[in-house]
């Protein structure tokens, strides 16, 4: 979780957002250390160090961003409080401002110069023109988004501290080669394993279940075996796929031309040129540039002379020079041309090296393009001319289905089905919106939506017919697959207190062979087993091979098999003390410090928690996150 909340003061735009905090200190000479809080407004308190509710707010929604992206989908504030997303961002950024504010008082902190070379390395901020910072672009950035200087003065100086801490640690720190040695032991051990699996044909079948044994098995699973509350619904939907019949009407040849018209310039290929743009301060340097240019002296050259950089176009339309005048004045020229140009930036020397024409593209060849775009939007004025017509036959009175036929649409009853899109049969529903589902379950009994967005051009609204809460299905509904349950929960219990029995005699002195034979079984051998081959032997499965690789030699011991209950025991163990061992005992050196390093930043910064005496207020995290309070919630839901 905290290396997720500072993951974001690594990502661009929190880079961009530092250099502009600092750049305005050194500026304004302003330094504010922590978060400044709004009297008694204070989520997290470490000595002067305050986050405020907005700052808070600011870092749960980061973080809530975040997660989304990473899972690919949005979180809803059900979820969010479900899993106590608050409290996780809570105790992060506390962790991460107790750290902080530990370095601050051992005084590790950045100088003003620091800072600045950090500037000096973001390019965000500078002028594309001139190449040098634009106090105008940080201000930009900063007010997007919503944040205060002293705040990206603390976030930058905090961030830089923590990696200087990080890196005089990392510079002088080596786990032990002994560690080396024994990570390599570990990695190249082999051994030799003995074992034998008992299968459900090694124990008698169980007797049929009686009613009795079936229920009490409904009991003893009965969360398991809840089916969730199911609705049954209706669906009015209003799709371009269901309008598609109604527009195949010709394409109108004056829409068309239309079209065709505003649409010209950008569907055509812009003429575009290759040149050069050398800012000058004045005529006389103009002048000198012009000649410089004409004689066939480098640009580059030029420019460094003159103390800038020259800005070059490569095959560029018109629209990508920045300065107008100077663009529109360079497509005036002609190859080869050199030309001083008043811009609305500032002077400037143009020279133009290549043309290459523009290319208008014709009404047919855009025709197949234009008429998909048009049926396109007759699709989406039918589809939306079918929910007008559905609104006013409802608002006039209409039954659902009524309405819909006068739209021309047909009602879609579905259902019983679960929030998840899973009916009562346990069948998940394919192709089915989530978003209908979830409007669904957000009505009352009998509820009905409002014709709402479905996206992509498609509508919907949705009425509940009927609601069944949840319930375990009666006993002859699912005899057959309790039944089995029932068998295959009795034939485990009889191999494991079969193998139990099994492993006890090994252990009394009883051969692994004898005992195998006993149970008209034979042992399978595998020899030189190591962890790197292990994956080789998928037939033993996860927990025979945890079993054979923490187990002593001549240990019996029970583990699940695949097919079955395994009683096994590993003979010798082999190490390999060749160079092998040694190469891996010296890569493991570097992963084994990379853990400790990470064992001891986990260990300051628990110090950090108790040495700096952190104060939290989780009832406001609460409420800036936007959650009600407990009390409140306990007391609307003691009402229900």
């Amino acid at each position: 979780m905290l290396a997720g909340i500072r993951n974001f003061a690594k990502s661009w735009p929190a880079k961009i957002l530092m250099g502009v905090l600092a750049i305005s200190f050194v500026a304004w000479g302003g330094n504010q250390v922590g978060m400044n809080a709004v009297a008694g407004d204070w989520v997290i308190k470490v000595g002067s160090r305050t986050v405020d509710s907005q700052a808070f707010k600011r870092e749960y929604d980061n973080q809530k961003k975040r997660i989304e992206q990473q899972q690919g989908q949005p979180i809803t504030p059900e979820m969010a409080e479900q899993n106590k997303l608050d409290t996780m961002v809570l105790q992060g950024v506390a962790t991460r401002e107790a750290f902080s504010a530990l370095l601050q008082k051992a005084g590790v902190r950045p100088s003003d110069k620091l800072v600045l070379e950090q500037i000096e390395k973001i390019p965000a901020f500078f002028d594309p023109i001139s190449g040098r910072f634009d106090k105008k672009t940080f201000q930009q950035r900063l007010g997007e988004n919503g944040l205060r200087p002293h705040e990206f003065d603390a976030v930058l100086r905090d961030e830089m501290a923590t990696q200087h801490w990080a890196v005089s640690v990392q510079n002088g720190l080596a786990a032990p080669r002994s560690y080396g040695a024994l990570a390599a032991v570990f990695a190249l051990e082999s051994r030799d394993l003995s074992y034998f699996v008992l299968t459900p044909g090694n124990v008698p079948a169980p007797p049929k279940p009686t009613d009795a044994q079936l229920q009490a098995f409904i009991n003893e699973n009965k969360q398991a075996l809840t089916v969730p509350e199911t609705r049954v619904i209706t669906v009015v939907p209003f799709t371009p796929q269901g309008a598609q019949a109604a527009t195949t009407a010709p394409i109108d040849a004056a829409e068309l031309d239309k079209r065709y018209q505003f649409r010209k310039d950008t569907l055509s290929k812009p003429e575009t040129r290759t040149l050069v743009q050398i800012p000058v301060k004045d005529q006389a340097a103009a002048q000198a540039t012009v000649a410089r240019l004409q004689k066939g002296e480098a640009p580059a050259a030029i420019a460094k002379s003159l103390g800038v950089d020259a800005i070059t176009y490569d095959e560029k339309p018109l629209t990508a020079v920045a300065d107008r005048k100077v663009g529109q004045a360079a497509f005036r020229m002609q190859a080869g041309q050199v030309s001083a140009v008043q811009g609305d930036l500032g002077l400037a020397v143009v020279k133009v090296a290549t043309v290459t024409p523009g290319r208008e593209v014709t009404l047919e060849e855009a025709r197949p393009m234009l008429e998909a775009e048009i049926r396109k939007d007759m699709v989406a004025e039918k589809v939306y001319a079918q929910t007008q017509a559905y609104d006013d036959a409802h608002q006039g009175g209409a039954s659902m289905a009524d309405a819909a036929a006068k739209a021309g649409v047909t009602v879609q009853t579905i259902g019983p089905i679960s929030a998840q899109g899973v009916d009562d049969q346990g069948r998940q529903l394919q192709g089915f919106p989530p978003k209908i589902l979830e409007t669904a379950f957000g009505l009352p009994p009998g509820g009905e939506s409002e014709i709402t967005d479905l996206g992509e051009g498609a509508y919907f609204a949705v009425k509940v017919d009927r609601i069944v809460p949840p319930h375990v299905r009666p006993l002859e509904e699912i005899r057959s697959e309790l039944t089995q349950a029932w068998t295959q929960r009795e034939i485990v219990k009889a191999l494991e207190a079969k193998a139990n029995d099994l492993e006890a005699r090994i252990k009394k002195g009883e051969s692994l062979e004898a005992a195998a034979a006993s149970a008209g079984v034979s042992v399978t051998r595998v020899a030189g087993l190591t962890r790197q081959t292990a994956q080789s032997h998928p037939e033993l499965g996860r927990e025979i091979l945890a079993r054979a690789f923490a187990s002593k030699p001549g240990e019996a011991w029970v583990g699940r098999a695949p097919n079955g209950i395994a009683i096994g025991q590993v003979g010798n163990v082999h190490m390999d003390a060749g160079p092998t061992a040694a190469q891996i005992a010296e890569q493991q050196r570097g992963e084994l410090t990379q853990a400790l390093f990470r064992e001891m930043a986990e260990s300051a910064q628990a110090y950090a928690r108790t040495k700096m005496k952190v104060k939290v207020d989780p009832a406001r995290a609460r409420a800036a996150a936007g959650f009600e309070p407990l009390a409140k919630k306990g007391a609307a839901e003691k009402k229900k």
